[in-house]
């Protein structure tokens, strides 16, 4: 049972039986032998329809469907995937009996060059067409790495050739942008020229490696069956800077079976640079703009450096419910929830379900898998919507299969999908049409720093809850592959509409994804350092902007400084040391003074040297403050942050060395508080 790739671009779906009664009965037998006892068709009512989509997958008078599939794509037979097509079903019911509104998502057909538009907007390049001169998009394009603004100067040459035939206006040309004198170059290959992570070349200084420990939630590796080989990955590069273009005459292999074991997916090992690892949440939401500004560029001449189209979808507004809980906008929901608990980033109903699963569900067998009840599931939701946010809800009474119905209920039931309608179609290229999963990865890594702040927070929640869920599966019985087959249709499929072909065809690629997502996801949500590097040249740029130069004349600064910090400084404890200015100019070399605004101590000059670490500076301050702090302060987990200079806020690593970060941002101010949650 085989899919076989042929190299003509299309492919025969083969992932069915051969033709005799015997051998399908057989199929389905063995199949009941395999399913658990809370698997059975008394518990699943969707389970003979399940059955009868395989049959017709297998069945000889109806011939297997064709597409297009790139070699990545998977060897799967029918029982592989029963998990998927019973979930397919279980969406189709639940949107039948009325359970679930059936909002379509209408797409809108792009005329010739508005794509390129739209995308020249969506990277914060929006002057290239209005014709501005604004700092921001000069700061961006002077960051870009050759491949980066090779993709930025073929989609303007485009939009400008569209716009020349359309003769609406004069465009600029763009070798007014990039100061060229071919407006179309071509790249053979693409050396690997390392970019430091700070964006600043220190003479004589070169990366040095720290591997991280075998504790660490980077060493994404499998408990069992690993392979031998681990892969190394480097966040100092840009993606698309390390590859070399393949030429038009060399082919994809004929053949590839794509393995369901989770032996299969390889062990990679992420090494800490001097400038150690930054978590998504580690910067500023404006520096994290830029991210994904960046994120879009490099995205983009990466797919172009693989000769693969980066496919986005152009989707009408859908306007879900200002209020309530189901079908209602992350952002929304969000906002409503930020006045009780100001600051949450995940919505409080999703946070719900996730604890109710987590406290009594991890090890319940078939959990996400076997269904609750319909009826119960729909009465539930509509006692939820009613007393949810007045805390009158019994969640006692809620049995664990129906808090997972209500889970996958709300993913689906967002207006817009959790991985946002524009980028679907390149979360599926990535599997169709690229072979290694190190390039599938670097792919993902760009897609999830495209993601919305609420979706990307959201989606971090979910999979971090589907990663217990696999921990146990010991008890549930669901491996990553089960749970990745489950989860598949509830992320990929749009809301309220069936299952089309094309989305049926592409099941073990969406369930390949989403195993991606729960194996990698520690990797996934770590900002790569060159992105860093990229946001902090387009921080300097700013600054050295002429129009920006009076702000930063040190008596300017030393008074909206002063202002500053009376408007925003704490209350301090009767007889507490006042809070000094944030100046660093009369601070010797290689000396930073580091704040402590919320201890005792406030502050404390440190001599830096090559081996001090963030954290040899957190634990100076805690042994000086141990015994003055208050009890709140010592219960809290505190992280050095910087802030300021060419970058707007960051957490440091506690294994950061700190002269390499005092080095790449002199200008930085340097407090010590509790890491956001």
């Amino acid at each position: 049972m085989t899919m076989e790739m042929k190299d003509s671009g299309s492919v025969v779906l083969t992932a069915y039986h051969p033709h005799s009664p015997a051998r399908i009965r057989g199929m389905e037998q063995s199949f009941v032998q395999d399913t658990p006892s809370s698997h059975s068709p008394t518990s699943r009512k969707s389970l003979p329809r399940c059955r009868r989509i395989n049959r017709m997958l297998s069945n000889e008078s109806a011939p297997p469907p064709a597409f297009s599939r790139s070699n990545s794509q998977a060897s799967m037979d029918s029982t592989s995937m029963e998990d998927f097509w019973c979930e397919v079903e279980s969406i189709k019911e639940s949107s039948e009996d009325g359970s679930e509104e059936a909002t379509l998502l209408e797409f809108k057909p792009a005329d010739e060059g508005e794509l390129e538009a739209e995308w020249l907007q969506d990277v914060g390049l929006s002057t290239l067409i209005s014709g501005a001169e604004e700092e921001d998009g000069q700061a961006l394009l002077s960051t870009l790495t050759r491949t980066q603004a090779a993709a930025v100067q073929k989609r303007y040459n485009t939009y400008t050739q569209t716009l020349r035939k359309k003769n609406k206006h004069t465009v600029r040309d763009v070798r007014d942008i990039f100061g060229t004198n071919d407006s179309s170059p071509t790249f053979e290959t693409v050396p690997v020229s390392p970019v430091p992570s700070n964006g600043i070349q220190l003479p004589g200084q070169k990366p040095v490696w720290k591997s991280v420990s075998s504790n660490s939630c980077l060493d994404c590796g499998l408990n069992k069956g690993s392979p031998s080989v681990t892969e190394e990955l480097s966040y100092e590069v840009s993606f698309s800077e390390s590859i070399t273009v393949l030429p038009k005459t060399q082919e994809w292999p004929k053949t590839q079976r794509f393995k369901k074991e989770d032996s299969a997916l390889p062990k990679f090992l992420v090494r800490k640079s001097r400038f150690g690892l930054t978590e998504v949440g580690d910067l500023s939401p404006e520096d994290m703009k830029k991210i994904r500004y960046l994120s879009l560029i490099e995205l983009t001449a990466f797919y172009d450096a693989l000769g693969v189209e980066l496919k986005r979808n152009r989707a009408e507004r859908v306007r879900g419910r200002e209020n309530g809980l189901f079908g209602v906008p992350l952002t929304v929901l969000l906002e409503n929830d930020q006045k009780k608990v100001p600051g949450i980033k995940v919505p409080l109903i999703f946070q719900k379900l996730l604890l109710k699963l987590e406290e009594t569900g991890l090890e319940t067998e078939g959990i996400l898998r076997v269904p609750g009840s319909a009826s119960r599931v729909k009465n539930l939701h509509q006692e939820l919507e009613a007393k949810f946010y007045e805390d009158t809800f019994d969640w006692d009474q809620v049995r664990n299969n129906d808090a997972a119905g209500l889970l996958k209920m709300f993913i689906r039931e967002l207006p817009s999908p959790l991985f946002t309608v524009e980028y679907l179609p390149a979360f599926i290229t990535l599997v169709e049409k690229i072979s290694k999963i190190k390039l599938q990865l670097q792919a993902l890594h760009l897609l999830i720093m495209l993601l919305p702040e609420a979706n990307r927070d959201t989606a971090k929640a979910f999979l971090q809850f589907l990663k217990k869920v696999v921990a146990n599966e010991g008890k549930n019985k669901m491996n990553l592959w089960n749970v990745s087959m489950i989860v598949a249709p509830n992320l990929f499929i749009y809301k309220g509409k069936r299952a089309n072909q094309q989305e049926m065809q592409a099941a073990a690629t969406t369930a390949h994804i989403v195993r991606l997502l729960i194996r990698y996801q520690d990797i996934l949500w770590t900002v790569p350092s060159f992105l860093i590097s990229q946001v902090r040249k387009m921080n300097e740029a700013a600054m050295n902007n002429s129009k920006r130069q009076l702000m930063f004349d040190k008596g300017v600064r030393k008074l909206l400084r002063r202002k500053t910090m009376e408007r925003e400084r704490p209350e301090r404890p009767e007889g507490a040391v006042s809070f000094p200015p944030y100046l660093q100019s009369d601070i010797p070399e290689g000396v930073i003074r580091v704040y402590a605004p919320l201890h005792s101590k406030v502050s404390m000059a440190i001599q830096l040297n090559s081996q001090t670490k963030a954290k040899d500076i957190l634990a100076r301050f805690h042994c000086e403050n141990s015994r003055s702090s208050s009890q709140n302060v010592r219960g809290q987990t505190q992280s050095l942050h910087e802030i300021g200079g060419n970058i707007g806020q960051h957490c440091l690593d506690p294994d950061a060395y700190m002269l390499d970060v005092y080095r790449a941002n002199p200008q930085a101010e340097w407090v010590i508080k509790p890491k956001a949650s």
